[in-house]
């Protein structure tokens, strides 16, 4: 697996993304829906990974700083046929040494509480993240399940 920074110019993350997003919309009501498109994606304080096996993508990841040593995980998908391939966890595990590399203290993230959500909840409880209250802009939402983890 090649996990490398991409511009989300091509048509392969252009689809994953539109997948996100449009099962955040099935899972959450519009409100609770955090998720983000290209455009927001591509913002200077935003480092977005894909993974790669040769030409295939396998997933995504991104680290959005909120704060100087406060990072957030943003967008982590992976690619429908590859699920429970690890494929996930590898991009947690980058996004966390990357964060670690920029000298982050915290790395935080928002995720849903449907459970459609639990083994994402499984994943990042089992690196570490614990449950927390809302950070950044988030407000308490029944519909979302906020956690952090000290670096």
């Amino acid at each position: 697996m090649d996990i490398r920074v991409d511009d989300l110019q091509g048509p392969e993350i252009a689809q994953l993304l539109q997948e996100h997003l449009d099962s955040m919309q099935l899972l959450s009501p519009p409100e609770s829906v955090h998720a983000l498109d290209l455009v927001k994606l591509r913002q200077p304080d935003i480092t977005f990974w894909c993974a790669w096996q040769g030409t295939e993508l396998l997933g995504c990841g991104a680290l959005k700083e909120l704060a100087p040593g406060h990072g957030e995980i943003k967008s982590m998908r992976t690619a429908t046929a590859h699920l429970r391939k690890g494929v996930a966890a590898k991009m947690l595990q980058h996004i966390i040494e990357e964060a670690q590399r920029r000298k982050y203290q915290r790395l935080s993230l928002e995720t849903g509480t449907v459970q459609a959500f639990v083994p994402a909840h499984k994943l990042y409880a089992g690196l570490g993240f614990e449950t927390c209250g809302p950070f950044g802009g988030y407000a308490e939402d029944p519909h979302s399940l906020f956690m952090t983890k000290a670096l």
